[in-house]
């Protein structure tokens, strides 16, 4: 036998076998497994990000804003199943990594230094964005428990907020679809904000810590709130995480409260709707966040480890990013009605204007 593939009995490969088109290949490791699965999407996230970090690297500049950018400009491939199982990885699951990491560059000492002011404005915002986004959901015509809905994904973590009090609420036949809604339009409201709101702050010479607390307050969803951070500055991005986390942790008070006002109302027996899985009240990487954190006060991860840890969540905040970017697609709020649109803007523009004029008061004291 004179070649290997016929000493091991395989068939004599036709003259264009090998000569697979790009697309060819990402289809063929597609179907390769669990792992096969991920890898396209997942490899398509991480060359937008190595890309965006070059970019970056040439002309200076916000690489997350390139990353946001890059992935909107790939949304057609989005479309095609064997990207969808990996961006979806890395939107969500690589997101979460990129954050639990951040906790590397913390310290107990850096969160105790932001101060009970930030912690009071915090509470405040997440509360007045409860009561208030509530009032004008009813005004604008929305039932209480779709009020409820929206102004709870608004005030605390966006679509992760949506899914956990849709699980507390009355159920009706119009349960899922305002749950699914409200989770589309949150995702692209905060990631018009993430583009948005790092020129405002720059327009009003913030500064990187004022940034940072204005983003971490105001923007729903966790990606966008890193992103936008991270585009005024890497200080900025990371006292936004911070206080973007103390809000996710409002999400318990706020689902026994919820609990408590609607305990009086029975809940209708399924109506052929899909039931929302119960996600967990203290997220994994929130659990995971704190923990590096409390273990880095310590002192016990050394500082190269730390460097090493802190640059694999530069990446993977970046992959997720550039994730979401070519997930997004304005396309998918058709058919939606305008009311639950606005009702949702408003309250996203209350929120950023409490959030401003709060720091703007503070500043002024």
């Amino acid at each position: 036998m004179s070649t290997l593939s016929e000493a091991l009995g395989a068939e004599e490969p036709k003259k264009n076998e090998f000569r697979l088109q790009p697309s060819q290949i990402l289809y063929k490791l597609s179907n390769t497994g669990k792992i096969g699965t991920l890898l396209p999407g997942f490899l398509l996230s991480l060359a937008i990000a190595a890309l965006s970090i070059f970019i970056e690297g040439r002309l200076g500049g916000p690489v997350m804003l390139y990353a946001l950018v890059l992935g909107v400009m790939c949304h057609l491939p989005a479309m095609r199943p064997a990207f969808a199982a990996g961006l979806s990885f890395s939107a969500g699951h690589l997101l979460k990594v990129g954050v639990a990491l951040l906790g590397a560059k913390i310290t107990v000492v850096d969160v105790a230094n932001l101060g009970i002011g930030t912690a009071a404005l915090v509470l405040a915002g997440v509360t007045a964005a409860m009561i208030i986004g509530t009032g004008i959901g009813r005004v604008l015509g929305l039932k209480k428990d779709h009020s409820v809905l929206s102004a709870g994904a608004v005030a605390i973590c966006g679509s992760s907020a949506a899914l956990a009090i849709s699980s507390v609420l009355p159920q009706s036949k119009d349960a899922e679809c305002n749950t699914i809604m409200t989770v589309i339009v949150v995702t692209t409201l905060s990631t018009i904000a993430m583009v948005l709101y790092p020129f405002i702050a720059m327009l009003l010479n913030l500064s990187d810590a004022a940034a940072g607390i204005f983003m971490g307050v105001s923007i729903h969803n966790v990606a966008q709130v890193v992103g936008a951070g991270y585009v005024v500055s890497d200080g900025a991005g990371e006292i936004a995480m911070i206080v973007k986390l103390m809000r996710v942790a409002c999400l318990v008070p706020v689902i026994v409260i919820i609990k408590l006002m609607f305990r009086g109302e029975t809940k209708k027996a399924n109506d052929g709707s899909t039931a929302t899985k119960k996600p967990p009240l203290l997220p994994v990487f929130m659990v995971g966040f704190i923990c590096i954190v409390l273990i880095n006060s310590a002192g016990y991860i050394p500082t190269e480890a730390a460097r090493v840890l802190s640059v694999g969540s530069r990446w993977a905040l970046i992959a997720a990013v550039a994730a979401l970017g070519v997930k997004t697609s304005l396309k998918d709020l058709i058919g939606v009605g305008i009311r639950p649109v606005l009702v949702l803007t408003l309250q996203t523009a209350f929120l950023a204007i409490f959030a401003l004029g709060a720091l703007m008061l503070i500043m002024s004291v």
